[in-house]
């Protein structure tokens, strides 16, 4: 036999790639390294959230629009006289914003903020230009605020 044909044995003798000759530290590299990566953007992530918390980054202005909507929201439910949580201590119905828009007593009807413009910040005192929609009538009103405990609140 001049031509020589491979032995089978020694074809099975032979790693056909290294994961068979039993150097698992190259393939094992990737996924240590991921994982490292993987574990490092948590971290940054875990520290920025504590050095700057979400809630530390809304403004005074951001208060004062929201407690504006929840005021429109409140007077969708309860009328004139939404509850003592949402306005001011010396709260007067007949002098609130949506004074002759809504009757009293009357509660249910749609009130939509479309609009919050002019927000002036002064201390604990805050005004805004806000444009309302009642029933599809829309109007605009000059509306103070006043932070008491340090939560926003309508006022007449």
């Amino acid at each position: 036999m001049s031509d020589q044909q491979p032995d089978p044995a020694d074809a099975r003798r032979e790693p056909a790639d290294e994961r068979e000759s039993g150097d698992s530290t190259r393939s094992m590299a990737p996924f240590m390294i991921a994982a490292a990566i993987a574990a490092l953007v948590l971290a940054v992530i875990v520290i920025a959230e504590v050095v700057s918390p979400v809630e530390k980054n809304v403004t005074e202005a951001d208060r004062v629009a929201a407690a504006v909507r929840d005021f429109g929201e409140v007077s969708s439910r309860y009328g004139l006289l939404p509850p003592e949580e949402a306005v001011c201590p010396d709260f007067d119905p007949k002098r609130s914003p949506m004074a002759g828009r809504l009757d009293e007593g009357e509660t249910g009807k749609a009130v939509e903020i479309t609009k919050l413009e002019d927000l002036n910040v002064d201390g604990d005192r805050a005004t805004a230009t806000v444009t309302s929609k009642v029933d599809g009538a829309e109007a605009t009103g000059t509306w103070t605020l006043k932070r008491v405990d340090n939560t926003w609140l309508v006022c007449p």
